[in-house]
């Protein structure tokens, strides 16, 4: 008896929106569910905004396989930035620096959200994940602020990058990790991951319940 062909992810997804078409469930529908079961250890509130997001910025985000929630009501010392896999089901959570501005006095948690230039702060809201591109920080992903309290990121190069004060060794002496100027900065052991499963056209969406 042969084996059964196995479908690569491509297949699958090409096999199944037309399957969802055929019962009545709408490609957001589908992301709803598959969200909310993939991401069960993740805030609810979190989950309802990023979905409200997904709904509001559906002609932009063209990639919906992997969503990305950062849960800025957790201290720097938690795995907070969750990658969500809608068709796999799983969740991976790791830590993620904030910007000076959110923490002046280094807290290790996030006060504030701040929108301004020269603010050195995190941005609240949705965001599209744009191209990579080398900088001083190695290999970085642009990203795009898609509501009005993020709309400036670009202006503010606000990116996705690796950073030295995010890695475990900084964790480990001072129990949090060191702040960013409001990038999205990740430990060198986690960034190859993160700019691979967070590919351009995918949502990511930061909040604080």
């Amino acid at each position: 008896m042969g084996r059964t062909p196995r479908l690569s992810r491509r297949q699958f997804i090409g096999t199944s929106l037309p399957l969802l078409a055929c019962v009545g469930a709408s490609p957001a529908r589908a992301a709803q569910r598959g969200l909310a079961s993939a991401a069960p250890t993740v805030n609810p509130w979190l989950v309802d905004r990023a979905l409200d997001a997904l709904a509001r910025h559906n002609g932009a985000v063209w990639s919906r396989d992997v969503i990305a929630i950062a849960d800025f009501g957790l201290p720097s010392s938690a795995p907070r930035f969750h990658l969500i896999d809608i068709l796999a089901g799983t969740t991976t959570s790791l830590r993620v620096a904030h910007g000076k501005g959110s923490d002046p006095d280094h807290s290790g948690s996030l006060q504030s959200f701040s929108n301004v230039e020269g603010s050195m702060a995190t941005s609240e809201g949705a965001y599209l994940t744009d191209d990579t591109y080398v900088g001083v920080h190695g290999l970085s992903r642009r990203l795009t602020g898609l509501d009005p309290s993020d709309d400036r990121a670009e202006a503010r190069a606000i990116v996705i990058h690796a950073a030295w004060y995010a890695d475990p060794a900084i964790l480990a002496q001072q129990g949090k990790l060191g702040r960013s100027d409001g990038c999205f900065a990740f430990g060198e052991q986690d960034i190859a991951l993160v700019l691979a499963r967070l590919g351009p056209g995918r949502l990511i969406y930061a909040g604080k319940a």
